[in-house]
């Protein structure tokens, strides 16, 4: 019994131009599923189908096979039982089992389970759904509860069906005979159904700009969850959370704090520092993008900031001018003008400027970092 994976993937969608091939997180959408459906590591072979050579490019890079399908497979009229059948009657398979490269957060444990449930059963046809344990209606009539009665809790509910469409399989001579008879196949037919329950993250199907902007969103927790897990907050606890930069510099005593006027191309420290007043305490935001910034800030002696951490942010300073006391995890070292200080995230810190002169240091982290305090040092 041969099993074979298809990905379909016109470059041609609408909704969201070109999806496909759109960087998420740095990666092209498609190369997502790919990856995964590779490393399920149960198909005799993986096609991507598509009209586009660019996407077969990707493919090919990607070390799957890359099938070629008839523009007229790629319009906006075609179905996917057209370029199914296609695909069928070109490519030898017992089993075909589709992938969706709009489902980028399957995981390759989803798609071997699934795969092999299909094969361990005698259904004609698998279908991935997401369960919803919500009240639900259909035409302005209920379906999972009884409106004439009170409410069981959610998880009580029978669950509701909906299609999650990342994972189908078909027995292909199965599928060639409802074509043949109904002229549709994508559902099933006349032949045995079961379906798959899909869960989480997987459910996740990028049909517009919004979930591409979500699934980008999920991209890059995905890719950095390892290093940033942290233990839940609540509400009473005894931290305290700031993001507010200015209202940070404040509370921190600096006063002047012009952090609007910054990425030019060139900027001079000395004129900066020249062309501001020694005696007070200010801050001037040199660079600031959707990755760092850098804000040069200058304190009188015995001023600096409050002892604090970063919870999944690791930033630096560049000593500009005199000396401070930096205090790490309830130690403290003394730098001076010319030292770089590395600060990992999640560690303690509190820095003082040290000595009888102003001290000036290049803070370098980003915008919206969260600062954590204790209840009472805030």
């Amino acid at each position: 019994m041969k099993t074979v994976a298809m990905i379909p993937a016109r470059l041609g969608s609408k909704r969201v131009p070109k999806k496909n091939v759109r960087l998420l997180d740095g990666i092209p959408m498609i190369s997502y599923i790919i990856r995964a459906t590779k490393a399920a590591g149960c198909f005799d072979e993986i096609y991507v189908n598509s009209e586009s050579d660019l996407i077969g490019e990707i493919a090919m890079n990607e070390g799957v096979e890359f099938f070629k399908r008839d523009s007229s497979l790629s319009t906006d009229s075609a179905t996917n039982d057209d370029f199914a059948l296609d695909f069928m009657e070109k490519v030898e398979c017992d089993t075909l089992v589709q992938v969706l490269a709009t489902s980028p957060f399957l995981t390759p444990k989803e798609i071997k389970e699934f795969t092999e449930e299909y094969t361990g059963t005698d259904a004609k046809t698998l279908i991935s759904v997401n369960d919803q344990k919500i009240e639900c209606i259909y035409g302005n009539e209920t379906i999972n509860f009884n409106k004439l009665e009170q409410t069981p809790p959610s998880q009580l509910l029978t669950p509701v069906q909906s299609y999650a469409c990342g994972l189908m399989a078909w027995d292909t001579e199965s599928f060639k005979n409802n074509m043949q008879k109904y002229g549709c196949a994508y559902h099933g037919g006349d032949q045995k159904i079961n379906y798959y329950t899909l869960k989480g993250l997987s459910t996740v199907d990028v049909d517009t700009e919004d979930d591409f902007q979500l699934a980008e969103l999920i991209a890059e927790y995905l890719r950095t969850k390892e290093n940033n897990v942290q233990p839940p907050k609540y509400y009473g606890d005894k931290e305290r959370i700031e993001v507010d930069v200015p209202d940070i510099l404040v509370k921190d005593g600096v006063e002047e704090n012009d952090l609007h006027d910054c990425n030019k191309l060139v900027v001079n420290l000395d004129e900066i520092l020249s062309s501001n007043d020694e005696t007070k305490s200010w801050s001037k935001r040199l660079v600031n993008t959707e990755n760092n910034s850098a804000t040069l800030i200058h304190q009188q002696p015995g001023e600096g900031n409050r002892e604090h951490y970063h919870p999944s942010w690791n930033e630096w300073w560049y000593i500009v001018q005199g000396e401070w006391d930096w205090m790490i995890e309830g130690e403290v070292t003394r730098v001076k003008q010319g030292d770089v200080v590395f600060i990992p995230k999640q560690k303690v810190h509190k820095i003082t400027a040290a000595g009888d002169k102003p001290a000036v240091r290049l803070a370098v982290s980003r915008e919206d970092v969260a600062h954590i305090y204790k209840i009472g040092d805030e």
